[in-house]
């Protein structure tokens, strides 16, 4: 059965809006490493799914076959690797999918990308020097890459300890 709707067009009673049946989560990954942010959406007909980066469209390989992201038949978002750097656009982010056929459109949750930092530590390190002093230095860190360490969003600081022990 048919049923007309205000623009004119006939409706079938079984098609339906979009919906989002599976919201994405916040990720952390490493550079370099693959990730997936997972969308699911429902709808009749089956609605088209896009992804939105802080508020700009995402690229995909069917956009650009060369891109290292890809829209898989989900509609989740597959990352081969995770760009972070000055010579390419960090996929570090926030990001939505979007839902839509021609009854509408459905938008999921937020889901923030970080990526993570590396980091180094060296545990208390003692050496004598001359055998007049002791030199200690205590957890002694350092990170490599190009990203902010944070803890639960904060920034993180980071300072030298070093005593000196006269005998």
């Amino acid at each position: 059965m048919l049923c007309p709707d205000p623009t004119g067009s006939r409706l079938r009673q079984e098609d339906s809006p979009p919906r989002i049946v599976e919201h994405p989560s916040d990720l952390i990954v490493s550079k370099g490493e693959p990730a997936t942010l997972n969308c699911k959406a429902e709808g009749r007909p089956t609605p088209t799914v896009e992804w939105y980066k802080d508020g700009e469209r995402v690229e995909t390989d069917k956009d650009d076959p060369r891109s290292h992201r890809m829209l898989l038949p989900s509609g989740s978002l597959f990352f081969l690797r995770i760009v972070h750097g000055r010579r390419s656009k960090p996929d570090e982010g926030a990001y939505v999918c979007v839902a839509r056929n021609y009854l509408g459109e459905a938008v999921s949750r937020n889901a923030s990308l970080e990526v993570a930092c590396k980091f180094y530590k060296y545990h208390s390190l003692t050496h004598c020097l001359e055998s007049h002093a002791k030199l200690s230095v205590y957890n002694r860190a350092h990170y490599v890459g190009e990203c902010i360490p944070k803890n639960n969003g904060l920034k993180l600081t980071f300072h030298f300890q070093c005593k000196v022990f006269i005998f």
